[in-house]
Protein backbone atom coordinates (compact mmCIF):
# COMPACT_ATOMS: atom_id res chain seq x y z
CA UNK A 1 0.00 0.00 0.00
CA UNK A 2 1.16 3.53 -1.10
CA UNK A 3 1.51 5.61 2.03
CA UNK A 4 -0.20 8.91 2.02
CA UNK A 5 2.05 12.23 1.80
CA UNK A 6 0.99 13.55 5.21
CA UNK A 7 -1.74 12.54 8.01
CA UNK A 8 -4.47 14.52 9.67
CA UNK A 9 -5.87 13.08 13.08
CA UNK A 10 -9.03 13.67 14.57
CA UNK A 11 -7.96 14.18 18.02
CA UNK A 12 -10.32 12.42 20.58
CA UNK A 13 -10.78 9.35 20.66
CA UNK A 14 -8.66 9.18 17.62
CA UNK A 15 -4.93 9.96 18.41
CA UNK A 16 -5.35 10.77 22.04
CA UNK A 17 -7.78 9.01 24.77
CA UNK A 18 -9.39 11.69 26.26
CA UNK A 19 -11.96 9.94 27.90
CA UNK A 20 -10.48 9.56 31.61
CA UNK A 21 -10.23 13.52 32.45
CA UNK A 22 -13.46 14.03 30.67
CA UNK A 23 -15.32 11.34 32.50
CA UNK A 24 -13.87 13.13 35.68
CA UNK A 25 -15.06 16.78 34.96
CA UNK A 26 -18.53 14.90 34.01
CA UNK A 27 -18.79 13.34 37.56
CA UNK A 28 -17.85 16.13 38.88
CA UNK A 29 -20.74 17.82 37.46
CA UNK A 30 -22.71 15.16 38.87
CA UNK A 31 -21.15 15.27 42.17
CA UNK A 32 -21.66 19.38 42.14
CA UNK A 33 -25.96 18.75 41.86
CA UNK A 34 -25.52 15.80 44.42
CA UNK A 35 -25.90 12.42 41.78
CA UNK A 36 -23.84 9.59 42.53
CA UNK A 37 -21.04 8.84 39.87
CA UNK A 38 -21.97 8.11 35.98
CA UNK A 39 -19.86 4.36 34.91
CA UNK A 40 -16.71 5.25 32.83
CA UNK A 41 -18.70 3.22 29.84
CA UNK A 42 -21.41 5.50 29.70
CA UNK A 43 -19.05 8.62 29.62
CA UNK A 44 -16.46 6.74 27.08
CA UNK A 45 -19.17 6.54 24.23
CA UNK A 46 -20.62 10.45 24.44
CA UNK A 47 -17.19 12.00 24.60
CA UNK A 48 -17.32 12.78 20.91
CA UNK A 49 -20.12 14.22 20.78
CA UNK A 50 -18.78 17.22 23.02
CA UNK A 51 -19.65 19.52 26.05
CA UNK A 52 -23.58 19.84 26.05
CA UNK A 53 -23.94 16.07 25.35
CA UNK A 54 -21.97 15.19 28.60
CA UNK A 55 -24.34 17.95 30.09
CA UNK A 56 -27.05 16.52 28.85
CA UNK A 57 -25.96 12.85 29.93
CA UNK A 58 -24.88 13.80 33.48
CA UNK A 59 -28.23 16.13 34.17
CA UNK A 60 -30.46 15.47 31.49
CA UNK A 61 -30.65 19.04 30.56
CA UNK A 62 -31.74 19.78 26.80
CA UNK A 63 -30.21 22.45 25.50
CA UNK A 64 -32.82 24.93 25.71
CA UNK A 65 -32.98 24.45 29.26
CA UNK A 66 -32.50 27.40 31.19
CA UNK A 67 -29.86 25.56 33.42
CA UNK A 68 -28.24 23.66 30.62
CA UNK A 69 -25.48 26.77 30.01
CA UNK A 70 -24.37 26.90 33.93
CA UNK A 71 -23.68 23.24 33.88
CA UNK A 72 -21.97 23.00 30.63
CA UNK A 73 -19.33 26.05 32.48
CA UNK A 74 -18.74 23.92 35.20
CA UNK A 75 -18.27 20.81 33.40
CA UNK A 76 -15.50 22.70 31.19
CA UNK A 77 -14.53 24.49 33.97
CA UNK A 78 -13.53 21.24 35.89
CA UNK A 79 -12.19 19.89 32.66
CA UNK A 80 -10.04 22.57 31.81
CA UNK A 81 -8.37 22.45 35.29
CA UNK A 82 -6.80 19.37 34.01
CA UNK A 83 -6.84 18.47 30.88
CA UNK A 84 -3.71 15.81 30.73
CA UNK A 85 -4.48 14.10 34.33
CA UNK A 86 -4.96 10.67 32.52
CA UNK A 87 -5.45 11.51 28.81
CA UNK A 88 -2.68 9.74 26.80
CA UNK A 89 -1.72 8.91 22.94
CA UNK A 90 -3.17 5.58 22.11
CA UNK A 91 -0.22 3.33 21.78
CA UNK A 92 1.20 2.67 19.20
CA UNK A 93 0.43 6.06 17.84
CA UNK A 94 3.13 7.98 19.62
CA UNK A 95 5.55 5.32 17.96
CA UNK A 96 4.11 5.57 14.56
CA UNK A 97 4.64 9.89 15.22
CA UNK A 98 7.67 9.42 16.18
CA UNK A 99 9.19 7.68 12.88
CA UNK A 100 6.97 10.18 10.70
CA UNK A 101 8.81 12.82 12.36
CA UNK A 102 12.20 11.01 12.35
CA UNK A 103 11.56 11.15 7.98
CA UNK A 104 10.01 14.48 8.15
CA UNK A 105 6.67 13.05 7.21
CA UNK A 106 3.83 15.68 7.55
CA UNK A 107 0.99 15.21 10.38
CA UNK A 108 -1.80 17.44 11.90
CA UNK A 109 -4.87 17.55 13.77
CA UNK A 110 -8.15 18.59 13.25
CA UNK A 111 -10.41 18.81 15.81
CA UNK A 112 -13.83 20.06 17.03
CA UNK A 113 -11.98 20.91 20.53
CA UNK A 114 -12.04 24.65 21.03
CA UNK A 115 -8.28 25.24 20.98
CA UNK A 116 -8.47 26.59 24.95
CA UNK A 117 -8.58 23.15 26.14
CA UNK A 118 -6.96 21.46 22.99
CA UNK A 119 -3.51 23.13 22.62
CA UNK A 120 -2.51 22.78 26.75
CA UNK A 121 -3.52 18.80 26.11
CA UNK A 122 -1.14 18.63 23.17
CA UNK A 123 1.30 20.30 24.94
CA UNK A 124 1.44 18.64 27.70
CA UNK A 125 1.98 15.57 25.91
CA UNK A 126 4.64 16.67 23.76
CA UNK A 127 3.21 16.58 20.49
CA UNK A 128 4.20 18.54 17.82
CA UNK A 129 2.10 18.63 14.78
CA UNK A 130 2.83 20.61 11.52
CA UNK A 131 -1.20 21.88 11.77
CA UNK A 132 -3.40 22.34 14.19
CA UNK A 133 -7.05 23.33 13.63
CA UNK A 134 -9.68 23.77 16.09
CA UNK A 135 -13.10 24.38 16.41
CA UNK A 136 -12.98 27.82 17.27
CA UNK A 137 -10.28 28.29 14.26
CA UNK A 138 -12.66 29.14 11.24
CA UNK A 139 -16.51 29.67 11.31
CA UNK A 140 -16.97 26.54 10.24
CA UNK A 141 -15.84 23.15 11.92
CA UNK A 142 -16.23 19.76 10.63
CA UNK A 143 -18.62 17.76 8.82
CA UNK A 144 -17.59 20.73 6.87
CA UNK A 145 -14.17 20.56 4.72
CA UNK A 146 -12.99 23.52 5.23
CA UNK A 147 -10.71 22.97 8.54
CA UNK A 148 -9.56 19.66 6.00
CA UNK A 149 -8.20 21.91 3.60
CA UNK A 150 -6.63 24.66 5.74
CA UNK A 151 -4.81 22.08 8.01
CA UNK A 152 -3.89 19.86 4.34
CA UNK A 153 -2.81 23.29 3.04
CA UNK A 154 -0.48 24.65 6.06
CA UNK A 155 1.53 21.23 5.84
CA UNK A 156 2.32 22.43 2.02
CA UNK A 157 0.09 19.42 1.02
CA UNK A 158 -2.60 18.40 -1.60
CA UNK A 159 -5.54 17.11 -0.34
CA UNK A 160 -5.96 14.14 -2.02
CA UNK A 161 -2.58 12.99 -0.61
CA UNK A 162 -3.72 13.15 3.01
CA UNK A 163 -5.50 10.87 5.23
CA UNK A 164 -8.30 12.11 7.34
CA UNK A 165 -8.59 9.43 10.46
CA UNK A 166 -11.46 9.80 12.84
CA UNK A 167 -13.58 7.94 15.20
CA UNK A 168 -17.07 9.44 13.87
CA UNK A 169 -19.35 9.72 10.79
CA UNK A 170 -18.75 13.25 10.72
CA UNK A 171 -15.28 13.13 9.96
CA UNK A 172 -15.97 10.25 7.46
CA UNK A 173 -18.39 13.18 5.91
CA UNK A 174 -15.54 16.05 6.40
CA UNK A 175 -13.06 13.78 4.61
CA UNK A 176 -15.14 13.08 1.78
CA UNK A 177 -16.27 16.71 1.87
CA UNK A 178 -12.44 17.42 1.39
CA UNK A 179 -11.52 15.28 -1.36
CA UNK A 180 -9.58 12.97 1.47
CA UNK A 181 -9.27 9.62 1.94
CA UNK A 182 -11.59 8.55 4.50
CA UNK A 183 -10.01 6.47 7.28
CA UNK A 184 -12.49 4.87 9.91
CA UNK A 185 -11.23 3.62 13.74
CA UNK A 186 -13.49 1.57 15.65
CA UNK A 187 -10.95 1.64 19.09
CA UNK A 188 -12.74 5.58 19.54
CA UNK A 189 -15.90 6.74 21.18
CA UNK A 190 -18.22 4.94 19.76
CA UNK A 191 -22.12 5.07 20.63
CA UNK A 192 -23.95 2.27 21.38
CA UNK A 193 -25.56 0.96 18.31
CA UNK A 194 -23.54 2.39 15.77
CA UNK A 195 -21.18 0.70 13.69
CA UNK A 196 -18.23 2.40 12.41
CA UNK A 197 -17.93 -0.51 9.18
CA UNK A 198 -21.48 1.08 8.09
CA UNK A 199 -19.37 4.73 7.54
CA UNK A 200 -18.54 6.01 4.10
CA UNK A 201 -14.77 5.54 4.86
CA UNK A 202 -12.02 4.13 2.44
CA UNK A 203 -10.31 1.84 5.10
CA UNK A 204 -11.35 0.59 8.23
CA UNK A 205 -8.98 -0.06 11.33
CA UNK A 206 -10.16 -1.80 14.66
CA UNK A 207 -7.44 -0.96 16.80
CA UNK A 208 -4.61 1.93 16.78
CA UNK A 209 -2.29 -1.41 16.31
CA UNK A 210 -3.21 -2.08 12.81
CA UNK A 211 -3.50 1.48 11.99
CA UNK A 212 -0.17 2.02 13.19
CA UNK A 213 1.30 -1.12 11.20
CA UNK A 214 -0.17 0.16 8.17
CA UNK A 215 0.88 3.71 8.30
CA UNK A 216 4.83 2.71 9.58
CA UNK A 217 6.98 3.53 6.79
CA UNK A 218 9.75 1.60 5.81
CA UNK A 219 13.23 2.63 6.83
CA UNK A 220 15.47 4.61 4.42
CA UNK A 221 18.08 1.98 2.47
Amino acid sequence: MQLPDALLFDLDGTLVDTAPDLARATNALRAHHGLVPLPYPVIRAQVSNGGSALVMLALGLEKAHDGHDEARSFLLEAYGQAVAEESRVFPPLDRLLASWESMRRPWGIVTNKPRVYAAPLIDALGLMPGALLCADDLPVKKPSPEPLWAAAEALGVAPERCWYIGDHLRDMQAARAAGMPAIAVGYGYIEEGDDYRDWPADLWFETSASLAETLMPAPAL
